[in-house]
């Protein structure tokens, strides 16, 4: 059933499947090569991961998040990454070197225009970062309200001048993290935050859920 999830996972993080749009079993089965049976268990795995919503009489569905909920996702992460990120020991050599080249694999896929794997290879950057502490409960807590709001993910990534910032951003924090800067890296962490936060906005205002061309 693994491969059933990460399939569908992948699908709703490349943005393939858009915040609200219907998921129907029986394409997924379909597309995935498996009976309707794991994509349902599959399903119900990400309803309770936050991923997938379920409503009776209709089936399931991408999650969409209201403007509430989009703030307070927002809001929680600004409270619990600054705390991680002041928590944060220098790193070793071997740690820093790990982060570096994950930030340089971001920068490979969105040379590529492989946003699906940027977006992944985005994630793996930070959660290296928020994993180098001890506070590994906040750690899982960052990763299940990120999981929230990753269908929306895929959307802002199609902007080339947000792809440039967030690339620009992450060389900046590498350097901080080097040098145990906590306060500056909390500091790069709420702009480089802020900045997909006023992206998604002006998407959640516009009411954009399809995807936009990429520049």
């Amino acid at each position: 059933m693994a491969r059933v999830i990460d399939g569908i996972k992948q699908m709703i993080t490349a943005g393939d499947l858009l915040p609200g749009q219907q998921i129907r079993q029986e394409h997924m089965a379909a597309a995935l090569g498996v009976s309707r049976l794991p994509v349902r268990e599959a399903l119900r795995q990400l309803v309770a991961d936050g991923l997938v919503v379920h409503v009776h009489h209709v089936g399931f569905a991408v999650a969409r998040l209201s403007r509430s909920e989009f703030d307070q996702v927002y809001l929680m992460r600004r409270l619990l990454e600054t705390e991680v990120i002041r928590s944060l020991p220098r790193p070793t050599p071997a740690q820093l070197a790990e982060i570096e080249a994950l930030a340089e694999e971001v920068e490979r896929a969105a040379a590529d225009l492989d946003l699906p794997r940027m977006r992944t290879l985005n994630s793996r950057f930070h959660m290296a970062i928020f994993g180098l502490s001890d506070l590994s409960l906040v750690v899982g807590e960052i990763k299940r309200i990120w999981t929230w709001a990753l269908p929306y993910h895929s959307v802002y990534l199609y902007d080339g001048a947000g792809r440039a910032r967030i690339l620009a951003e992450h060389k900046k924090m590498v350097i901080a993290l080097g040098a145990g800067d906590t306060q500056r890296l909390a500091d790069l962490m709420d702009a480089h935050r802020a900045g997909s936060e006023a992206q998604l906005n002006l998407m959640l205002e516009a009411g954009a859920v399809a995807r936009p061309p990429v520049s």
